[in-house]
């Protein structure tokens, strides 16, 4: 009976977490773009929520991680492919949080010291090509959630 308790907090958790993800996502950053008038602010704003959101990934799939292993080991055999999912976000979200972003960020720090927004540095092209990889691995993430969300609600065969 443990273990079924477990594993509705593991769908809740793993639902509450996916769906704030794609809800900033995309949501709250496309509505930052479109009503604020000011696309640098918009940008750091935005900039802010997905480190959030990086972060968060981090220690949200490293708990369900483990969790997810207490339940490959009580013979739940569902969660071993979730694993595999939950690393591969583990993966985007460590490559987010800890290269990407804080890339992203110095980029846009060096510009502002030089009194220009990242758009109109030399440091655009650069920033543009790592913005791109910074979406690609947001839609991985997002994909990657929806297969662990649709894998973790199914009933168990």
């Amino acid at each position: 009976m443990h273990h079924i308790r477990t594993q509705r907090v593991f769908s809740l958790i793993a639902g509450l977490w996916v769906g704030g993800y794609i809800t900033i996502g995309f949501l709250v950053v496309p509505i930052l773009f479109a009503s604020l008038g000011d696309r640098q602010v918009a940008g750091m704003v935005a900039a802010a929520l997905f480190k959030l959101t990086a972060y968060s990934g981090v220690i949200i799939c490293t708990i369900l991680m483990v969790t997810a292993n207490y339940l490959v080991r009580q013979n739940i055999s569902q969660y071993r492919l979730t694993r595999w999912i939950l690393l591969g976000i583990l993966a985007c979200s460590i490559g987010s949080a800890f290269i990407l972003i804080p890339w992203m960020n110095a980029l846009r720090d060096q510009a502002l010291y030089l009194g220009l927004s990242v758009r109109e540095s030399s440091y655009a092209p650069m920033f543009s090509r790592l913005h791109g990889a910074s979406s690609i691995l947001f839609m991985i993430q997002a994909l990657l959630g929806l297969a662990l969300l649709w894998r973790t609600t199914k009933n168990a065969d």
